[in-house]
Parts: C-alpha cells; sequence; structure tokens
C-alpha cells in the first residue's frame, strides 16, 4: 500500500479531478472541493453538518483577461437537510426496487467506477503511465540485458543476453553487441561497429565506426582506437574510415593507443601505454612506444618461457605452446577458437604468485 498517491482523472470537454490521499497526514481530512467558471464549492466531511457545504463566489480575479489571481473569499455556509448518506442511498435504492425505475447509481455506473479503480492502481503499478478505463497496460517486456538509467542506448542497437551497459554509457543506433559483455562507465560505441560476447571494455573507452572486436576481448580503461590515420578537421573522410580488427581473447592494457587499419591478433597482448601502428600476431606481447614484440604471452595471461621440452608453457594452465611456422604461435592442446575449458576459468592464485617461480601449476592439463 503506497503511503501517499495524487490520482488525475481527465473527462471530455476539458475537465479534470485530482484526488490527493495520504495516510501519512496527521490531520483527518475529508474534502471534496468543485472548481467551476462562477465559483467554488468546497465540502468537509469531518465539519458539523450545517457547515459541511461552503460556496465560494469570485475566488479569482483576472487581470488583463489572462493572469488569474486569487482572492481571499469568504464562503457562504450552504443549508443541508439533515441526513444519514447511507440511510438515504438505501431507502433510495428500495424506492426504484418497487418503482421498477433505474436509480441513480446503477450497476453500469458501479462497473464505471470500478474500472476507474483499476485504471488508477494500473497507473500507479507503471509509474503513473496513463491509462483508459477499461483497457489494459501492457505489461513491459523485461529485457535480456541492463543498461543504466544515466546510460544511453539509441534506437536500432543490438544488445546481446546477459549483457550490461554502466553509468553514463551511449551506445548508438546500428551498434551489435554480443551476450554477457561489460561497458562501463563512459564508454562511447559507434554506429556500425560490431562487438562479440563476453567483451569487456573498462571506462572511458570510445569504439569507433570500422572496429571489429571478436568474442572475449578485454579493453582496458582510458584505451584509445581510432578510425582516420590523417584526420583534419577541414577534411570530411566519413567513407574513408580504417577498418581496425580485433580478434578473439586479445588484451589492450590502460592507456594504449591502436592506430587503426591494423589486426591484433588473438590472444596478444598489448601493454599499458603502448603505442601500436601495425599489425599484431596471436600471443604477441607487444611493449613501448612504438609497440614492439617483446615475446610471447599465454591465454592466461602469462609471459611464456621455453621449457625442457622445447615448447612454451603457461605456469597457470600448463597449456603448451609451440610455433607452427617462424612467428606464428599455437596451443598444442587447444584450438584457438575453442573456449578455456571450465575447470581453467577461474583464477585462483594472483599473478605476483607466479612471477615468483613456485614451478607449480593450477589445474594444468596432462
Amino acid at each position: 500500500v503506497c503511503d501517499t498517491t495524487m490520482t488525475t482523472l481527465k473527462f471530455p470537454g476539458g475537465v479534470r479531478a485530482h484526488v490527493y490521499v495520504s495516510w501519512l497526514n496527521p490531520f483527518k481530512e475529508q474534502k471534496l472541493t468543485v472548481v467551476g467558471s462562477h465559483g467554488m464549492i468546497v465540502f468537509d466531511d469531518t465539519r458539523p453538518w450545517r457547515e459541511k457545504l461552503l460556496l465560494f463566489r469570485e475566488y479569482l480575479t483576472w487581470n488583463g483577461g489572462q493572469v488569474p489571481t486569487p482572492n481571499k473569499a469568504v464562503g457562504r455556509l450552504v443549508e443541508l437537510p439533515e441526513a444519514e448518506p447511507l440511510r438515504e442511498e438505501c431507502a433510495h435504492f428500495l424506492d426504484c426496487c418497487s418503482a421498477r425505475r433505474l436509480p441513480r447509481t446503477d450497476g453500469a455506473e458501479g462497473l464505471r467506477v470500478l474500472q476507474v479503480l483499476a485504471a488508477a492502481q494500473q497507473s500507479l503499478d507503471a509509474d503513473g503511465e496513463v491509462v483508459l478505463p477499461g483497457r489494459s497496460v501492457p505489461k513491459p517486456v523485461p529485457t535480456a540485458y541492463y543498461v543504466h538509467p544515466t546510460a544511453i542506448v539509441d534506437a536500432g542497437a543490438e544488445l546481446g543476453e546477459g549483457t550490461k551497459i554502466w553509468h553514463f554509457a551511449h551506445i548508438s543506433g546500428g551498434a551489435r553487441i554480443g551476450r554477457k559483455c561489460i561497458f562501463g562507465q563512459n564508454t562511447f560505441v559507434a554506429d556500425g561497429v560490431q562487438i562479440g560476447s563476453n567483451v569487456k571494455v573498462q571506462n572511458n573507452v570510445a569504439i569507433y565506426t570500422g572496429t571489429t572486436i571478436e568474442d572475449d576481448v578485454f579493453l582496458g580503461p582510458s584505451c584509445v582506437l581510432t578510425n582516420v590515420t590523417n584526420p583534419r578537421s577541414q577534411v570530411n573522410r566519413h567513407s574513408l574510415y580504417e577498418p581496425t580488427v580485433i580478434r578473439r581473447g586479445a588484451t589492450v592494457g590502460a592507456n594504449a593507443t591502436i592506430v587503426c587499419g591494423v589486426t591484433l591478433g588473438r590472444y596478444c597482448f598489448i601493454s599499458a601505454g603502448a603505442l601500436v601502428a601495425k599489425d599484431v600476431p596471436d600471443y604477441a606481447l607487444m611493449v613501448g612506444v612504438p609497440a614492439r614484440q617483446k615475446g610471447w604471452m599465454s591465454r592466461h595471461g602469462h609471459r611464456l618461457t621455453p621449457g625442457t621440452d622445447g615448447g612454451l608453457r603457461c605456469p597457470e594452465s600448463g597449456l603448451t605452446y609451440r610455433e607452427a611456422a617462424p612467428g606464428v604461435l599455437r596451443c598444442v592442446e587447444l584450438s584457438e577458437d575453442a573456449p578455456i575449458p571450465a575447470e581453467l576459468a577461474v583464477g585462483k592464485r594472483t599473478y605476483d604468485d607466479f612471477k615468483q617461480g613456485s614451478g607449480r601449476t593450477s589445474g594444468a592439463i596432462p
């Protein structure tokens, strides 16, 4: 039960009624006020019988015929025959039954009252939406994704199930976003951008037209993506956007810059602050300005070092990697298109633990 409600009723001809109900009011009030063009009448059911009905004349003055100014008028008492309302209603009903004529308020009128009450309840449940008596409000279809109230998702954007759009984000119409993605505060996705599933975009990242992002990509806070190599304010190059492709599982570190027209390979790792201006191989670790390859990274984000068998072994997963050709690294146990097994998808030790070199693996595949 709501503590306070305000119900607005609109009738044909422009007549309006307002019903205010409050359980919190410390004073008992039961008033009906009718405002007309030539006066106002107030019925106060809490007053003694002879003072229940007051008529106010000239309660408004129209200055210049346009500005209404209320007057402190004194109401005139209107005499009413003293009678118990419920008794009068019952007597009228019995008289109509005896004379076989319609009462002032028949069954049809009772139905209309119930329809108004039902419409008021539907409007209350719909957070104040306008409801016509006798018509139901369509129940909102629950969305399969979440959009924070401060975020903007333009019409035409497609969001996958389980995706979350957080504070002050803006998703443009025409953007296509997959399942279980997360877009942090102050992120932007332009028209025509295609993003896969399970993509995590941290705060203050803008993804511009011409960008394609595959599944499982991580974009760190404030990293920069572009779509024109030589931008000039005076030269319109909207038809010349250069495509950027970020392939499955890639990580772009905080404050890194990706110059447009490149492809970041699967599971590559762009370190924080790096500047990438050329294609990056799968699993490559890129560091510096301009970015240069400084080794290989595993799917779990660990720098790979050679093992005794000549392969590169991830200290966390136990997965082995080998070069299939010079500069082309592949995982031995898993295809690059296969997901990480469920038993390896949850981290159990910190990065520093592995840097200290315990030599043990967690959940290694034999």
